[in-house]
């Protein structure tokens, strides 16, 4: 039971870490102009991946399929991403 817990610790300081990495670049440039339904989706994408790895790593024993996983799970995230940020697909979600 700690072990999840250290766990569920571990993935909110690192999503809370990274997420404050646009909101101090915002502090100093005028370039990265993120708004608060910004942090909310960018938070629910990277809390979503990391319950999804911790999920994965409880229940997944034979260690090639948790790597396969997780790495499915960390490309998935990236394309999202990169779709919501850019627009790679031209989907109706695409950013400017």
């Amino acid at each position: 039971m700690f072990i999840q817990n250290k766990r569920l610790g571990v993935i909110l300081i690192t999503v809370a870490s990274l997420l404050f990495i646009p909101l101090l670049a915002m502090q100093f440039t005028e370039e990265v102009s993120w708004t608060l339904s910004d942090f909310v989706v960018a938070g629910a994408l990277l809390m979503g991946t990391g319950l999804m790895v911790d999920l994965v790593l409880r229940k997944v024993t034979q260690t090639k399929y948790r790597i396969a996983l997780c790495a499915a799970l960390v490309i998935g995230l990236l394309l999202v991403w990169a779709e919501l940020a850019v627009g790679v697909f031209g989907s109706p979600f695409a950013g400017q």
